[in-house]
């Protein structure tokens, strides 16, 4: 059974006349009785009483006027929810970050696309660097809010800048340096040292022993945790000054964090694969792209 067939007695049926359905289809009036007939032909059932004056719908042409009208909704809907889809308007985002460096932006990103893209559903991650990267590459995240990783380049992945965190000194709020505004590198040189694993963040550690090395020194490390939340239970406990992104907020007033001289930063980066053209994902760049020319 063509689609066409079922359109053209659907008009026929409405209009209960094949002159004005024909008109309505823009098609010669033959044509149209001639499809309405290979359709009964087809079903083995006449469709339209043609007996009488007024032309009238037999008990089947009724059925089937009826169930083509549901499935004519249904496929205008789908093809309505296919072009929405194509622009980004439908289907699913599933995004990975890391939490306290996009804390500050993510949520109005997220109300941004979603007051924009209302049928897409928004699925979030929270992963370290690392996974995210490899998430995104597997294919199992669509983008990646993050940091650069070591392997970047042999992951593959379009990048975008986001913005540039400075690091800082976490402090116990009783130490020599608590009070200070900024705090020089070189200050550094005779105090034990917690930075994060080189494993759970390469960037973030690299940067820190390349800025000791440029002030001079070595650093002492007595502590390189897994998880960054933990650097800041060490400086609690007094064994050591942390280094940390400013976005790692201390819960406790115990915890000072001092900005570090000179400056050093650590990127955060917007992630997505470059195979395919993901609609969702093209919408998502949109808002970060229009986030970022506001600033």
């Amino acid at each position: 059974m063509e689609l066409r067939h079922l359109r053209y007695f659907h008009a026929v049926a409405e209009e209960l006349s094949f002159s004005k359905a024909a008109r309505r289809l823009h098609i010669a009036q033959p044509a149209l009785s001639r499809a309405v007939q290979e359709l009964e032909a087809e079903l083995g059932s006449l469709l339209l009483d043609r007996s009488r004056r007024v032309m009238r719908l037999t008990p089947g042409g009724e059925v089937l006027l009826r169930e083509a009208g549901v499935l004519f909704e249904r496929l205008d809907e789908t093809v309505r929810k296919v072009r929405r889809a194509a622009a980004g308007a439908e289907g699913e985002l599933r995004l990975g970050y890391i939490g306290p460096p996009t804390r500050a932006f993510l949520g109005g990103l997220l109300k941004a696309f979603h007051e924009r893209y209302p049928r897409v559903n928004i699925v979030l991650e929270e992963r370290t660097p690392e996974r995210v990267w490899e998430m995104v590459s597997k294919g199992r995240l669509s983008v990646g809010l993050t940091r650069p990783v070591l392997a970047h380049e042999a992951l593959g992945l379009q990048s975008l800048l986001l913005c540039q965190e400075p690091l800082c000194a976490a402090v116990p709020a009783d130490h020599r340096l608590a009070e200070r505004k900024t705090i020089p590198w070189g200050e550094l040189a005779e105090e034990p040292i917690v930075i994060l694993a080189r494993r759970e963040g390469a960037g973030s550690h690299d940067t820190i022993l390349a800025a000791c090395a440029g002030a001079g020194f070595t650093p002492h490390l007595v502590h390189t945790p897994s998880v960054i939340g933990t650097i800041l239970r060490y400086v609690e406990a007094g064994t050591g000054i942390g280094i940390v992104p400013e976005s790692v907020t201390p819960e406790s007033d115990t915890v000072r964090l001092i900005p570090l001289v000179p400056r050093e930063t650590l990127p955060v980066v917007m992630v997505w694969s470059r195979e395919g053209d993901d609609p969702a994902v093209t919408a998502f760049r949109g808002i970060v792209e229009e986030w970022l020319s506001s600033r």
